[in-house]
């Protein structure tokens, strides 16, 4: 008998996972139909039903959203009359807590035998633990990421697995034998139009700076789309730089830029652990508006805004966060990756034993066999 999960991405990374899930669920279960929406990879796998909205929906920062407030109501009106009509048997939910955890919610209001999933559970233990009972009554299953998630989830009552990083098979796939190149950075600015336009410009200065001092120095920027490339090479053409080629910008290269790059600056999020799983010493950077900022110091109750140091428990890389994250501290710290030898080789073996404890091999197998069992 044929059986129906809907699921939500609402980003880029979100998309990679929602599609490697899907693809380990129709091992597991042949006959699953998908519905709902996510991205480009999601949409390949599911066809027609699945929509891909994550280039609109990828919006970051409390600012950010209310400035698209409406346009998040009426997808959200959209599709939750959409889910309720369609009754699925699993509700999945990756990451994107800010719009998922109140979907789950009012799935749960008006369809109350349905199964609701979480897979990326959201990061609620470092801005809003009072929002975990809460989760435990509305999920039926958690289904985490981080090792040290499942112990919070599970004291608030909620069944919760911990199924490794799915990132560990992502990266698996794309090793390359390659060596590092002497001197070239790498700048990853991030997914987000908004979190590039505010990260790029200030990577491409920290270029010139450092090319003034050290010419023999190559830089290559990642770029995750079209769209973003030409928003990328539009504020390099605006820097004015002194040679055009100092930085080469490519789409799709960040994994190989990873394994090759001396070091790199990334911007904070998921690719500062796909750096450490690849052991490319990197600088964190992180800039948001500031409304934004002030409102996460009063909610964020975590020491450090770095993944790879949140999950060591110490700190591991430099954090650049805000009114630090400008061309002059970034000079610095790339500077001293580029020239301190002894250090870099350091960071990057501790870089690949944090990574290391993101699990095994199989995560996504993981998580679609535990959503299975509830079909």
């Amino acid at each position: 008998m044929s059986q129906s999960i809907y699921i939500i991405a609402g980003e880029v990374s979100g998309d990679t996972h929602g599609a490697c899930l899907m693809e380990s669920l129709q091992e597991l279960v042949p006959e699953v139909n998908f519905l709902g929406v996510g991205g480009p990879d999601m949409r390949r796998i599911g066809g027609e039903n699945m929509t891909d909205w994550v280039e609109d929906a990828a919006v970051m920062g409390f600012v950010e959203v209310i400035k698209h407030y409406k346009w998040f109501k009426a997808r959200f009106t959209e599709m939750l009359k959409d889910a309720v009509a369609a009754d699925p048997d699993v509700l999945v939910l990756i990451d994107y807590p800010g719009f998922n955890l109140r979907f789950a919610d009012a799935m749960r209001q008006r369809l109350p035998a349905i199964k609701i999933v979480y897979y990326i559970s959201p990061q609620v233990w470092a801005w809003n633990k009072g929002r975990i009972t809460k989760m435990a009554k509305t999920l039926d299953l958690m289904l985490c990421i981080f090792p040290f998630e499942k112990e919070i989830f599970e004291s608030a009552g909620l069944r919760t697995v911990f199924t490794g990083h799915p990132l560990v098979d992502e990266l698996e796939r794309k090793k390359e034998n390659v060596v590092r190149s002497e001197n070239l950075i790498g700048l990853f600015a991030g997914s987000r139009e908004r979190e590039v336009a505010r990260l790029f410009p200030m990577m491409v200065e920290t270029a010139r700076r450092i090319h003034s001092h050290h010419p023999h120095v190559r830089f290559e920027a990642a770029a995750v789309s079209e769209k973003l490339e030409l928003v990328m090479r539009e504020i390099i053409q605006a820097a004015k730089l002194p040679d055009s080629s100092i930085i080469a910008l490519k789409i799709g290269n960040s994994h190989s830029l990873m394994q090759r790059a001396t070091c790199g600056a990334v911007a904070s999020g998921t690719a500062t652990l796909e750096a450490a799983a690849f052991g490319m010493p990197y600088c964190l950077v992180y800039k948001v508006a500031w409304p934004t900022y002030i409102l996460g110091k009063m909610l964020v109750k975590v020491k450090f805004i770095g993944l790879v140091n949140i999950l060591a428990g110490e700190k591991v890389v430099d954090e650049l966060i805000q009114a630090d994250a400008d061309s002059g501290h970034l000079e610095m710290c790339l500077t001293q990756l580029l020239t301190e030898a002894v250090d870099r080789e350091k960071l990057s073996k501790k870089l690949l034993a944090t990574a290391a404890m993101l699990g095994e091999l199989g995560a996504h197998r993981r998580a679609a066999s535990e959503i299975a069992t509830l079909l």
